[in-house]
């Protein structure tokens, strides 16, 4: 395990992706970096994987800035693609898969892809799409296993050169999030935005720093954050990651106890299905040392069930996709029962400013709700020729506005209480009414409609539509679900759709959502879930 120390951290090698490879590579290079399913890659063979995507890239007439697309659910293959795209200087931009087609569509066509990489039970999908029928020789297919691959042969048929490695401050990533217009937004996140604090918070020891015989398992989708952000701590460390294709319950179970897992990150609600899965009571967890969870908050009666099942050290962390992750974190010395700081988002992480703003932008006392704003290395430069957003995004001294309201308490721990945002958050999933609203609208039977999230014991909230029909016109529930379904992801469908005459309305028109959401949230002490 190679550990940077002061000197080492700062060195260029520590700033990239491609730079950490070729550092382990070069150190320890029959370590293992990557085991997905009976595939298992050494730095050695990564590292040079690495270079020969680089070298296909470049035959392909990919260069720097320009953005390669991946439509599949986790692989090795998809980080060797990450570390090619990165090395010559061009971002990758993974695709959920979970997305309905227009999704997809949406995503590929806002990102200009000059490449669509994609995994055979996808390929159907990729070459219905309408950017597919312009770009035909652009979709390269990952199927099947050496040496009857097509990717596998692309990426062999290049002859691999050294190559400098990239500028820390170059986007190498680029994640879709769809806020407040309904409208796909491409986060663009640097290698410093992902890496530089987590190689500086490594020297302060505690949960950051990971020891010798660390593995860690990636279970998250990698078109998040959390999951492409969670291989960057492996890759610091050196350590083996075990890649999953999606997170399951069973599988996820069987890692930690076969394969002596010692990290994950999960979202609450997969920690509950893996809490409550009939395995769990025979798995042996005696090599786990930590888990990491975000993505929604987590009612305490569960994390004090996990405490005890797990018998880890337990770590929250908190962060948008627009700051590269986790900006905040309660560390496992708080995961106290019946501590008041269970329900706190935590302290802000190395080299990360919090603070919690009024209406005019002014700062506000300890206790006092407001608007959370990070200046951290992680905020984003901006988004994909979005100008316009990135400026709402961002104050004129670097400050990133989060769209959550909450409070610091005198001892600088974070609290959120509720969302600026219109953004309901389910099973990790982040879903804007907007973009909800707007599909159920084209319904030529709706007259308006109002989407909100209402507490849910799995997702932590569920997405429920609040819908008044076309005057004289009924309106078939069923089939405006089945209406949704072709144009949406099912993450993103109501769980159940409600019907109104006319929906609640102040003074200057606004629907008041706060009043449909009221019922639903009585007797709560947060607004969210």
């Amino acid at each position: 395990m190679n550990h940077p120390g002061d000197r080492d951290a700062l060195s260029e090698e520590w700033t990239s992706f491609p730079g950490l490879v070729r550092h382990h590579a070069s150190r320890t290079p029959r370590a293992t970096a990557l085991q997905f399913g009976g595939r298992r890659q050494d730095f050695g063979t990564l590292h040079s994987n690495m270079e020969k995507v680089a070298a296909a890239l470049d035959g392909a007439g990919v260069g720097s800035g320009d953005r390669v697309a991946y439509l599949g659910k986790n692989s090795d293959r998809y980080f060797e693609l990450l570390l090619g795209t990165a090395l010559i200087g061009a971002v990758i931009v993974p695709v959920g898969w979970r997305l309905a087609p227009p999704e997809i569509e949406a995503i590929v066509e806002d990102a200009d892809a000059r490449l669509l990489f994609v995994e055979a039970a996808f390929a159907g999908l990729a070459e219905a799409l309408a950017w597919a029928a312009r770009n035909p020789r652009s979709i390269v297919s990952i199927a099947g296993e050496e040496p009857d691959c097509a990717y596998v042969r692309w990426r062999d048929a290049a002859s691999a050169l050294p190559r400098p490695l990239p500028d820390a401050n170059r986007a190498m990533i680029q994640l879709y999030t769809s806020g407040t217009t309904g409208k796909p937004k491409g986060v663009m996140l640097t290698h410093r935005n992902i890496l530089h604090w987590q190689v500086m918070a490594r020297e302060r020891g505690s949960w950051f720093s990971w020891i010798a015989d660390e593995v860690s398992l990636l279970t998250m989708p990698v078109s998040h954050i959390s999951g492409t952000g969670w291989w960057s701590m492996s890759l610091i460390a050196g350590a083996p990651a075990i890649v999953h294709p999606e997170f399951r319950p069973d599988e996820a179970l069987e890692a930690i106890g076969r394969e002596a897992v010692s990290r994950l990150f999960v979202v609450p609600a997969a920690l509950q299905l893996m809490a409550r899965h009939p395995s769990a009571a025979k798995t042996d967890f005696s090599r786990l040392r930590y888990i990491l969870y975000g993505g929604s908050p987590i009612p305490v009666e569960l994390l004090t069930e996990c405490v005890d099942l797990f018998g880890c050290g337990f770590v929250q962390l908190y962060g948008l996709t627009e700051t590269a992750g986790a900006v905040v974190h309660l560390p496992d010395t708080d995961h106290v029962p019946s501590s008041p700081r269970l329900t706190a988002a935590g302290k802000a992480n190395p080299e990360t400013e919090i603070r919690v703003v009024d209406d005019a932008g002014d700062a506000v006392d300890a206790g006092t709700t407001g608007e959370i704003q990070i200046r951290s290395p992680n905020v984003m430069p901006g988004y994909w020729r979005r100008d316009d957003a990135s400026a709402e995004a961002m104050t004129g001294d670097g400050w990133f506005r989060t769209g959550d309201a909450g409070y610091l308490d005198a001892d600088g721990y974070l609290f959120v209480r509720d969302r600026i945002k219109d953004m309901i958050v389910s099973g990790g999933e982040n879903v804007y009414a907007a973009e909800v609203e707007n599909v159920i609208h084209a319904h030529p039977a709706v007259g308006e409609a109002a989407v909100i999230g209402i507490p849910d014991a799995k997702w932590g909230e569920a997405v429920v539509a609040i819908v008044a029909p076309k005057s004289g016109v009924r309106l078939d529930e069923d089939e405006l679900l089945a209406f949704l379904r072709e144009r949406l992801a099912g993450f993103k469908l109501p769980k159940a759709i409600k019907q109104m005459p006319l929906l609640p309305r102040n003074a200057s028109g606004k629907i008041l959502k706060r009043d449909l959401r009221a019922p639903y949230w009585e007797g709560r002490s947060r607004g969210v879930s």
